[in-house]
């Protein structure tokens, strides 16, 4: 055997070898937010509560084993409009128990714990294990994360994106998909390292603050804005900004008072599809900021520092990098004086 083929046998060996150990092993025992979870055999039906859980299915090309999605902020990613297209919604927000059991699903992957968990709005854990239905929650919405408190949770400790690729190599291990899952994490872990080196080469203030407002329930109540710990915590982070909010609840209420007196340079607004509350919609939230007796007095406001954002980067998700670049581009354009 000449040289050549005998370094081409070792390199097919350790190929197979690395594919060998790469394999899931079933059955298949993990712990997911706080619960012992045990996987079979790859789920060949699964249902999607919440549009992050969706779309890291997606994103690991499962859409074949997705039979129904619910809870959508906003379209589907461009990329995967066409696999969407053909699988049902069940609801636009919140499913019922019966609609995602209706679906024989061997999987339910979650992208709230408040939807399936110890209070969940769809149903319990338990109630889907007595069905033999196993249950996934996105560690984003667990990890450093306290959700019995506060109306969306407290944050125990800052959010990082390690918790999002923690979620997608474990539904990559779940589904036995773990190199796409590799190669997926990679590509995110890219995104996220330019988007941050070209923040460290805009030469922005050192004092710029901002707050991120995600909705209100109607014109007169006081706004949902992040907290210091969540995923807008950490792109203000990252690029050196200063939230106004020092609370540590995911999506506290504050007043706009509270809020004007802090005075932002940046206000960061939410973009989304849902109208559940009068504020939703981005059109709302302007026509607020610019009428509002005491938001239009804000400087962000009068200088024209106000971002659109997708709403569902805001959250703990595989977006949250999508909305760290968003972040970098609007910076990238403006200019502040003091």
């Amino acid at each position: 055997m000449t040289l050549a083929r005998r370094l081409l046998a070792v390199l097919s060996l350790i190929t197979a070898s690395s594919a060998m150990a790469e394999a899931t092993p079933y059955p298949l025992t993990m712990m997911n937010c706080g619960r012992e979870i045990h996987v079979d055999e790859a789920p060949d039906r699964t249902v999607s509560v919440g549009q992050s859980a969706t779309e890291i299915l997606y994103a690991l090309g499962l859409d074949d084993r997705v039979v129904g999605t619910s809870v959508w902020f906003t379209p589907v990613l461009p990329e995967f409009r066409e696999a969407n297209a053909d699988i049902e919604r069940i609801a636009d927000n919140d499913p019922s128990f019966e609609a995602v059991v209706n679906k024989r699903p061997d999987l339910v992957a979650a992208q709230y714990e408040w939807h399936v968990g110890p209070t969940g709005s769809v149903a319990t854990r338990d109630q889907f294990q007595d069905l033999g239905i196993d249950t996934y929650i996105l560690p984003a919405d667990c990890d450093t994360k306290d959700n019995a408190t506060g109306g969306d949770g407290t944050r125990t400790a800052a959010f990082s994106t390690g918790s999002v690729y923690k979620g997608i190599r474990e539904l990559a291990t779940i589904f036995d998909v773990n190199d796409t899952g590799d190669e997926l994490i990679d590509e995110l872990k890219e995104r996220e390292e330019k988007a941050i080196s070209r923040a460290e080469s805009l030469s922005l203030p050192d004092d710029l603050s901002a707050v991120f407002w995600f909705s209100s329930p109607d014109g007169s109540s006081d706004p949902f804005v992040a907290g210091r710990l969540g995923a807008p915590g950490y792109m203000m982070d990252k690029i050196g900004i200063r939230n106004v909010i020092h609370s540590d609840e995911e999506w506290p209420t504050v007043g706009w008072e509270t809020i004007a007196r802090a005075d932002p340079d940046l206000i960061v607004i939410a973009t989304m599809d849902r109208r559940r509350y009068a504020a939703d919609s981005v059109e709302a939230k302007r026509d607020f900021l610019h009428h509002d007796p005491v938001a239009s007095r804000m400087s962000a406001v009068k200088n024209g520092h106000i971002i659109e954002m997708d709403a569902h980067a805001m959250s703990a998700t595989m977006r949250t990098i999508h909305g760290l670049e968003t972040l970098v581009d609007a910076l990238s354009r403006m200019s502040f004086t003091r």
